[in-house]
């Protein structure tokens, strides 16, 4: 059940990353006097809005996340999880919020690679480590 935890917690952090790009995309429309539907595609939002950093978020809120989500499912159907596996998930979660930080405010690229990178090496681990449970019967 504790490796339900750290996907909620994820789940809350899509949320409101949620909810930051849109109080900030309407009150920029509102500001700027933009019309809905010049915004309607995606291409047109990028001519239109000037600061797209919570949407870019948001997007990559539902890249990466996905396949720890359904490791998290996994472990949790398989009754496989072991706190190595709910540290490493706590772990990827915590990644992901400063992540999400750098993304939606001071953006620099390079801390934001090193927590998306880290996070990434993290989910390998969880990965490698299911596939070995689940494999060969492995169990750390």
């Amino acid at each position: 059940m504790l490796i339900l935890y750290p996907m909620l917690a994820l789940v809350a952090l899509t949320i409101i990353v949620a909810i930051r790009m849109y109080s900030h995309r309407v009150g920029f429309m509102k500001t700027n006097r933009i019309h809905p539907q010049k915004v309607q595609t995606r291409a047109q939002a990028l001519e239109q809005l000037t600061d797209t950093r919570a949407s870019d978020n948001f997007m990559n809120l539902f890249e990466m996340p996905v396949l720890f989500y359904v490791a998290c499912i996994t472990i949790y159907v398989t009754n496989s999880a072991s706190p190595l596996l709910v540290a490493l998930a706590w772990a990827y979660v915590a990644f992901r919020v400063v992540h999400s930080f750098i993304h939606c405010s001071y953006n620099k690229v390079m801390h934001r690679f090193a927590a998306f990178i880290l996070s990434a090496i993290v989910l390998l681990f969880i990965w490698l480590i299911l596939a070995s449970q689940l494999i060969f019967g492995i169990s750390l």
